[in-house]
């Protein structure tokens, strides 16, 4: 299991009840609770940020404290949203890290005219990581996706909460409340569309990772 699935499915610190407690009772605005909320989830928000992170280039300059106090400050924007528990927050707040961190590393493309762009296997955070994937660079994985979202939003979806929360087949199908056959079919359609739409480039790229 990945130390994202680890977090979201409340598998250390707080307890589910408490932790959902806070979330709910923040909707209000209250400063006190915003403070204990922060103080209950730091260190699970700590973990899921270190996680991202180590699937970055060892050369990038964002660390784990900073990268959460400014999804933090992002997801405290929401608080207005009706969380429903523990995984739904942390699949949001994994959702928000990942934008955080490919716009990072865009603004590091532009920066470097695409050299050094990291590349990535999609089954990184998978149930079937032993068989040999092909890699995918993570900015092109993201273009991919959105234009996947706009085909099949719930394909768009489930990938990300694979992939970048690290949830199980299980885990998505309960978030989405959808079965878990289905989510399974659709995983592996999303794969195999993801994996079509980046191959000529992953193949032009293989000599460079």
């Amino acid at each position: 299991m990945t130390a994202e699935s680890q977090v979201v499915a409340g598998r250390v610190s707080m307890s589910d009840a408490n932790v959902t407690q806070l979330l709910r009772a923040t909707a209000s605005g209250d400063r006190r609770q915003l403070d204990a909320l922060m103080h209950a989830i730091y260190q699970d928000l700590h973990r899921l940020a270190a996680s991202h992170l180590q699937r970055e280039r060892s050369d990038h300059t964002l660390q784990p404290t900073a990268l959460v106090h400014e999804a933090y400050l992002k997801l405290i924007d929401q608080r207005t949203t009706n969380w429903n528990d523990r995984v739904h927050f942390f699949a949001v707040a994994s959702q928000i890290i990942r934008r955080i961190l490919v716009d990072h590393a865009r603004e590091r493309l532009a920066a470097k005219r695409g050299r050094g762009r990291r590349r990535v296997s999609l089954d990184e955070a998978g149930a079937a990581a032993a068989a040999a994937e092909p890699e995918v660079d993570i900015l092109s994985l993201d273009d991919a996706l959105r234009q996947l979202a706009a085909i099949d939003e719930t394909q768009a979806r489930i990938v990300e909460l694979r992939y970048f929360s690290g949830l199980t087949i299980e885990e998505v199908a309960e978030h989405l409340g959808i079965g878990r056959r289905s989510v399974d079919r659709d995983w592996r359609c999303a794969k195999a569309w993801l994996f079509c739409r980046l191959a000529d480039e992953t193949t032009g790229a293989g000599d460079e990772r």
